[in-house]
């Protein structure tokens, strides 16, 4: 499934003012690469519905048409979670970042230069570097080829879609490789408590990225978790309810 035929409103950014004893407790969920907020927009009803604020973004290059994603720097996902990160400051007393994929690379990427500012992290699937060639040469084969074959989807639930796009934007990739090399370059600086969930079968990720994170992050607090029955865009996938359920306990012992 593509963008073109998403429900109406689904990849806009997406909110919810929380209420009640949760209400100055903030959520900023972010997608991953050629994806869209309909993925982490589950997760933001689930805190949402137990009166939490929270606030997904749809970042910039994405939710429209692929040729998007090839139009725009990596500090433009970067800025774009920071200022949401501000927005929600207004109005929230701690705030966490929940992230899919390359969501996972730009929160690291947040949370080492506004440490002060994330009250915790929980990722899944986290994206950290490209493994092999690829990034090596991604700068030689965007000059050739605008796109490649798409590596969304990777869901197991049967009739479930994060609506991402049907290719994959060469000078996309290329900005992506900039974010992961800037993001790794600063793990030893995220000392936020971190949560970090795994899918044993990835179709997207190796398990390295993983690996790289839980080795040469800097957090004092950091908890790694397998799901056993969900692919790469496990958010949405027969494991969101144990995701969900879980996050809500780290964030209830940090509040």
């Amino acid at each position: 499934m593509t963008t073109s035929s998403a429900p109406e409103g689904l990849l806009e950014d997406f909110a919810i003012r929380g209420s009640g004893t949760n209400a100055k407790t903030g959520i900023l969920l972010v997608h991953g690469f050629t994806g869209s907020p309909a993925a982490m927009r589950p997760w933001a009803e689930f805190f949402g519905a137990r009166g939490y604020t929270v606030r997904v973004p749809r970042l910039p290059g994405h939710g429209r048409e692929w040729q998007e994603l090839n139009k725009v720097a990596w500090t433009d996902w970067t800025d774009r979670v920071v200022v949401e990160l501000e927005e929600l400051e207004k109005i929230c007393d701690k705030v966490f970042i929940f992230a899919l994929s390359m969501g996972g690379g730009t929160a690291l990427h947040v949370a080492a230069h506004q440490g002060d500012h994330v009250a915790g992290l929980v990722l899944v699937n986290p994206m950290i570097h490209i493994p092999g060639f690829a990034a090596k040469f991604a700068p030689l084969i965007a000059k050739f080829r605008t796109h490649l074959k798409t590596v969304g989807g990777d869901i197991k639930r049967p009739g479930v879609s994060e609506w991402s796009y049907d290719a994959l934007p060469t000078k996309g990739v290329v900005q992506l490789a900039k974010l992961l090399k800037s993001s790794r370059s600063t793990l030893g600086m995220v000392k936020a408590p971190l949560m970090l969930f795994h899918s044993v079968e990835d179709h997207v990720l190796p398990v390295t990225n993983t690996e790289i994170i839980m080795d040469e992050i800097g957090s004092p607090r950091k908890q790694r978790i397998e799901l056993m029955n969900s692919y790469h865009v496990a958010t949405i996938d027969y494991d969101s309810d144990f995701i969900f359920e879980n996050s809500l306990v780290f964030v209830e012992e940090l509040s």
